[in-house]
């Protein structure tokens, strides 16, 4: 079946626009042009992604971001942020509230297409062979089912961040750069791409502090971040 991506957007040319593109790549579409149909068709629909645009007339995309990761059955559901904001720190409020990427205004369809795919990847949970789960500290993930335990607990992480820390978990450690991570997670880059990763470790970083996890992450001035064992 074609993975379902929901385009929302208060401007209709725009949700015509990026659902055109997506559909003629092989998505289906659904599409919204307030928070709460949002919200609505997130929860009946279960898409396999949101394209979210910030400035919604109804509820902020920010809002709508932090109700869907609070919902333990929508909390994995990937987003991609779309919106005319351009300053950094509007960029990096968005993926600290768990957006896994963030496009602004005027953009290319194509571009977005691609970021969708590179999402999608990210958060497939299929491989074509068995991968063996991994473990450090208290920390457990299981690639294949695309879960992760801390300290016997589930941890809800968005489809970056298990991404992240799958690699982390790859080799405890090692200190991985900036350019490593993007080459082994997103698979592409743009400018701020390396502001963008250093938000997802910071989002990654403070959920395994706030459990005993055993792991903490590490800062490598003038190289990158490692995982180290605490335990």
């Amino acid at each position: 079946m074609p993975q379902r991506i929901l385009v929302v957007d208060d401007d209709r040319q725009i949700t015509r626009l990026v659902g055109a593109y997506l559909e003629r790549a092989g998505f289906q579409t659904l599409t919204a042009h307030d928070g709460a149909t949002a919200l609505r068709l997130a929860r009946s629909e279960r898409p396999d992604l949101m394209v979210l645009d910030l400035m919604l007339p109804d509820v902020d995309g920010a809002d709508l971001t932090r109700t869907i990761r609070a919902d333990p059955h929508l909390a994995a559901l990937p987003i991609i942020m779309l919106t005319a904001r351009v300053e950094d720190a509007d960029k990096i409020v968005g993926l600290e509230l768990g957006a896994d990427d963030y496009i602004t205004k005027p953009f290319n369809p194509r571009e977005v297409v691609a970021r969708v795919r590179a999402v999608l990847r990210r958060a497939s949970s299929g491989t074509p062979q068995p991968a063996a789960a991994l473990e450090a500290g208290r920390v457990w993930l299981d690639p294949d089912r695309h879960e992760v335990q801390a300290a016997g607990q589930p941890l809800t992480l968005t489809p970056t961040e298990f991404h992240l820390l799958r690699i982390f978990l790859s080799q405890p450690g090692h200190a991985f750069t900036r350019r490593e991570l993007i080459e082994a997670g997103p698979g592409y880059e743009y400018e701020g791409m390396e502001r963008t990763i250093d938000s997802h470790i910071k989002n990654l970083r403070r959920k395994l502090e706030a459990v005993d996890a055993g792991v903490r992450i590490e800062t490598v001035y003038g190289v990158g971040y490692r995982l180290k064992v605490i335990v």
